[in-house]
């Protein structure tokens, strides 16, 4: 009697299944405090952290614009001889206008170049004079002398043909036509300066 043709079974499937080593899995490592401290550091410079550099600057955008232009004419270092020695300090001279007619000009010494401008400033403000402008120029020919420096002044169309802080003044007062010259040549900006405000101080409508 043959025996029967048996077919071999066929193992089930079985999932596989990842064969377990001997040596156990390394566990999560914590961060290292160096990782924290680059993260930290990253989170700072991004500008939503302590002192970034996209947060608000004090006084930036809040802080309005003034209504005068100002322009420093000279800055000189000046010495004071003192039982002690010699005190040295900075003299601003400082011009200052609207663009609407009103103009000044301050000197004043200071410690430093900053406290020497901001101090002049403040004293040109307190100088400021009025021209009255006719049709963006002066109404009639005036002459000034201040010191050594003496200057005439005379209307004209066309813009400013003057040289110095005789332009400088006229410029910052608003005026776009005027004839500037000087009498007597002399290279002291700041009696040219005080001259030419004689001037505009003359002029009566």
């Amino acid at each position: 009697m043959e025996p029967e043709n048996k077919q071999p079974e066929t193992p089930a499937t079985e999932t596989p299944t990842a064969e377990v080593s001997g040596t156990p899995a390394p566990a999560s490592q914590p961060a290292s405090p160096r990782g924290e401290r680059d993260d930290r550091f990253r989170r700072g410079r991004g500008g939503g952290g302590r002192g970034g550099r996209g947060g608000p600057r004090r006084g930036g955008a809040d802080r309005p614009k003034s209504e005068f232009d100002q322009k420093v004419l000279d800055i000189a270092r000046v010495s004071r001889v003192t039982k002690g020695g010699k005190r040295f300090s900075f003299r601003a001279t400082v011009v200052i206008g609207d663009g609407k007619g009103r103009v000044g000009v301050g000197m004043a010494k200071g410690k430093d170049v900053a406290q020497s401008i901001q101090k002049a400033t403040n004293q040109a403000r307190k100088g400021l004079i009025t021209i009255p402008l006719k049709n963006g120029t002066i109404p009639y020919q005036v002459e000034a002398k201040y010191h050594s420096a003496v200057v005439i002044l005379k209307p004209a169309r066309g813009g400013v043909k003057a040289g110095g802080p005789v332009r400088v003044v006229a410029k910052l007062s608003g005026i776009t036509g005027l004839t500037g010259k000087l009498i007597e040549r002399t290279n002291n900006k700041v009696n040219i300066a005080m001259a030419t405000l004689a001037a505009f101080k003359k002029i009566r409508i």
